[in-house]
């Protein structure tokens, strides 16, 4: 069984968020010409809130490399960018072994692993793709964009945030990890 993929972009819920956030984006650097597109479109969607989001950057070599800067930007931040969203993008194109199978998959555990442990969202745009046709239709066109998603979907959980009040209760909290890696606050 078949099932079509969406072609449309959720709704930019206006009027969402009131109070000031952070928002770090981790972005690789590999598959440049895609990457950077999906930064780009992300970016331009984040604009619409400039005046209440505060956006922190961090490019890494490749997609394998997102997870691990997305959670040091939770756990080990810089002080004063405590992030109250995460946004990961990457691009991953698949080849003749299972190779990218198997890095997409373990990205997504760590991310969602990530999000749960932590309460920050982490909005997972790290693509696995078959080839650069889908690559082109997700990162640099603007039906299916994937960039302009991320934003919105990161807009949206700090509106939820806010709503719930945890949106500044949030930044209070310190994130520390023991030797065994899990996090405790």
């Amino acid at each position: 069984m078949y099932i079509a993929m969406s072609t449309e972009l959720p709704s930019i819920e206006e009027g969402k968020l009131s109070n000031s956030a952070r928002v770090t984006i981790v972005a690789s650097t590999y598959n440049e010409k895609y990457t950077t597109a999906l930064l780009d479109n992300c970016m331009a969607e984040l604009e619409a809130y400039s005046d209440l989001i505060s956006i922190n950057l961090v490019r890494v070599p490749g997609a394998y490399e997102v997870p691990l800067m997305v959670k040091r930007s939770i756990v080990k931040p810089a002080p004063g960018e405590e992030p109250d969203a995460v946004i990961a993008l990457g691009v991953i194109l698949r080849g003749s072994t299972a190779h990218a199978d198997l890095i997409g998959e373990a990205i997504t555990r760590q991310l969602l692993s990530t999000s749960c442990d932590t309460l920050v969202p982490v909005i997972h745009e790290v693509l696995l793709l078959d080839d650069e046709q889908q690559a082109f239709a997700r990162c640099i066109a603007s039906s299916l964009n994937r960039g302009r998603e991320a934003a919105r979907a990161a807009i949206s959980m700090l509106g939820l945030l806010e709503e719930a009040g945890d949106l500044q209760s949030m930044r209070k909290r310190t994130h520390k990890v023991n030797p065994l890696g899990s996090l405790y606050h």
